[in-house]
């Protein structure tokens, strides 16, 4: 349905409208950050992206011919865009009765809507990682030796038996961090910045400040649904177990209608997240329920 707002100078609406869109947009989609990115260049429809196997090097006797060959083990993925948008009518009466801060406002409430479903859509594909099998389980707090197991399978191999990789992070709940923070007896006042290999301006919100462990970054994203048993699904993953294809990040349009008296403002993007090699993450089940706020 679309929705109503109204306020000062039609050009500058519109202008400070997309600034705080665009801005609040690309600062409020941690999960999407996270994963590795690709661009749909013109005049194409997708982009293949080519997947090999592992390789295994035998040992050799002196004197004997190398007879062992090795299969390359090539896979593709294809990567597809679709669009995705929301329209806002500008009336003309409040335009003429205009406070720029409303403006803002509606930037906001844009750029809320459009990096919460693109973080919704990439939190849909953690829990098919790692063939479907997750780590943790329902009602189970997320704790430092929960959170230390994640690691070591994520590092000896999750259900395909291989290592997820070498860039890793995890993915979780903030009612899930509190747990964390209380098993492991934190001190809030010590905190770390951003690794290095990420990037401070879309993730330094949502990284907890801990020192990561075993060289693994853990970010919390509010955003992750939580199911009515209180459980929320997570992810430990490499940057490279999930792609996001972008063909358009953010686009702008805005059209006259004169019947309504007033002005829609059309914002659109056209990308697509995807599952890009299931054997480099895992979902991981942890409660997500409120934690008590007396200290209790």
């Amino acid at each position: 349905m679309t929705q109503t707002a109204t306020t000062g100078n039609l050009a500058s609406a519109q202008r400070i409208i997309i600034d705080q869109t665009r801005y609040t947009e690309e600062h409020n989609a941690p999960a999407m950050a996270l994963t590795e990115m690709f661009t749909l260049q013109r005049g194409a429809k997708q982009v293949t992206v080519p997947k090999v196997g592992q390789m295994t090097v035998n040992d050799l006797v002196d004197g004997e011919d190398l007879i062992d060959e090795e299969d390359i083990g090539m896979t593709t993925v294809d990567l597809t865009s679709a669009e995705v948008g929301a329209k806002v009518v500008i009336t003309d009466k409040l335009v003429r009765q205009s406070q720029p801060s409303v403006f803002s406002l509606v930037g906001r409430q844009l750029g809320d809507a459009m990096a919460r479903k693109k973080d919704t859509d990439v939190h849909a594909l953690y829990g098919a990682l790692n063939g479907g099998t997750t780590l943790g389980g329902a009602g189970i707090a997320f704790s430092s030796l929960a959170w230390t197991g994640c690691i070591a399978t994520a590092k000896a191999g999750g259900a395909a038996g291989t290592p997820f990789g070498t860039k890793l992070y995890g993915l979780v709940h903030p009612n899930s961090m509190t747990d964390f923070i209380r098993s492991a007896a934190l001190t809030p006042s010590v905190t770390y910045p951003v690794p290095r290999g990420w990037s401070e301006d879309l993730l330094g919100e949502f990284y907890v400040g801990l020192k990561p462990l075993n060289g693994v970054s853990l970010f919390e994203d509010g955003n992750l649904a939580v199911d009515s048993a209180g459980d929320a699904t997570g992810v430990i993953a490499d940057q490279g177990a999930l792609a996001t294809l972008m063909s358009v990040k953010m686009k702008t349009e805005r059209q006259r209608d004169a019947s309504l008296r007033g002005t829609e403002i059309v914002l659109t993007s056209d990308y697509g997240v995807f599952e890009l090699d299931d054997t480099k993450g895992a979902g991981i089940v942890y409660d997500a329920s409120a934690p008590s706020t007396t200290g209790g």
